[in-house]
């Protein structure tokens, strides 16, 4: 096949005999997602991705890592909380709130002074909304009083994304900044940046790279807000690949418009010949279930159809039930779709 396949390592899909199950069908790749653990805890990991690879292949697997980088997540709680529709709750401020306190829910104390009642606010990847009522304070910082408008389980380190409001965070956090050191160590040969906004964020991940003498690593610039599409002609020649990530991108704008935007960011990709990779929920009903629907395999031949260098499953093979099946279906049809196309041309 022409297209890569990722998966994304987790606990349905760590153990080595596993992996090697999922190269067998055909992954070529696989992601490490940093936003919950650092690169020093995947050690066991990656020493398990370079195991199952040799025993298929030569040479070196392709590990790409997903950094923090300047995206919103939740913080630690105590326990995961079941968020119902109308329900009262506060934002404080991350670290300072009571870990156990089913009201309270961490966050960037840089969100919370720039919310406003009435705001929107989308956690998990839209799967939950909450609406701000009031701000007020709370001890030495802000807080914001919301009610949940769409409700849900919420575990921590979820995303977070609020529609319309910039805020201003450095391009990379301490801890990507230990992660990067660890890079050339544990072979890695990809880092994906998260909320690219403008060129200057891929131009600060580039020289931290280049502190840490990797600067020949790929680079995936992740687009999921309205500054990167935006500002999408000027990132192009500062990365190796575009990441549609569809997950936050489809929570900046109307669910509606996302696929106009996907096939906005794969024609300028095209045009200026710059490899693509779209991602998220391309298979997300295998997590649960052993068969995909028709609308998935459809969207996974669409992408091939728009040109996607790569393509990717995240919490299907990392927490999903079905990992091996998903990875099937997956390069199945991506199988199926180049063939096809092909045969058109």
């Amino acid at each position: 096949m022409k297209t890569k396949i990722y998966g994304t390592i987790g606990p349905a899909c760590c153990d080595t005999e596993m992996l090697v199950h999922l190269f067998e069908k055909g992954m070529t790749g696989i992601r490490i997602n940093l936003s919950h653990a650092d690169l020093e805890e995947a050690d066991a990991w990656i020493s398990g991705i370079h195991s199952a690879w040799s025993r298929l292949h030569d040479g070196t697997p392709e590990i790409l890592i997903d950094l923090r980088g300047p995206e919103l997540r939740i913080g630690t709680l105590g326990a995961e909380r079941l968020l119902k529709e109308g329900d009262g709750l506060s934002l404080v401020a991350d670290g300072q709130n009571n870990l156990f306190d089913p009201t309270e829910i961490p966050v960037p104390g840089t969100l919370l002074v720039a919310l406003a009642p009435g705001q929107e606010i989308l956690l998990d990847d839209g799967r939950i909304a909450l609406k701000v009522e009031e701000q007020f304070r709370c001890g030495s910082s802000v807080a914001v009083e919301c009610t949940v408008v769409r409700g849900g389980v919420l575990k921590s380190g979820k995303s977070i994304a609020a529609p319309g409001v910039e805020i201003q965070t450095p391009t990379l956090t301490e801890r990507d900044y230990r992660n990067l050191a660890r890079v050339k160590q544990c072979r890695i040969t990809g880092v994906m940046l998260p909320f690219v906004r403008n060129q200057e964020d891929l131009k600060n991940l580039k020289q931290a790279l280049i502190n840490e003498d990797v600067g020949d690593i790929r680079i995936f610039a992740k687009i999921e807000n309205l500054q990167g599409m935006e500002h999408l002609g000027e990132l192009l020649p500062h990365c190796d690949e575009i990441v549609i990530a569809r997950g936050d991108l489809g929570n900046a704008m109307p669910l509606a418009k996302l696929p106009c935007a996907q096939e906005e960011i794969a024609a300028q990709c095209r045009k200026h010949g710059r490899a693509f990779m779209v991602v998220t929920q391309m298979l997300a009903s295998m997590e649960y279930r052993a068969v995909p629907t028709r609308a998935e395999v459809s969207d996974i031949f669409r992408a091939v159809q728009q040109g996607a260098a790569s393509v990717m499953l995240t919490g299907e093979t990392a927490a999903g039930e079905y990992p091996l099946e998903a990875m099937e279906v997956l390069v199945d049809t991506v199988r199926e779709a180049e063939w096809y196309l092909e045969e058109r041309r």
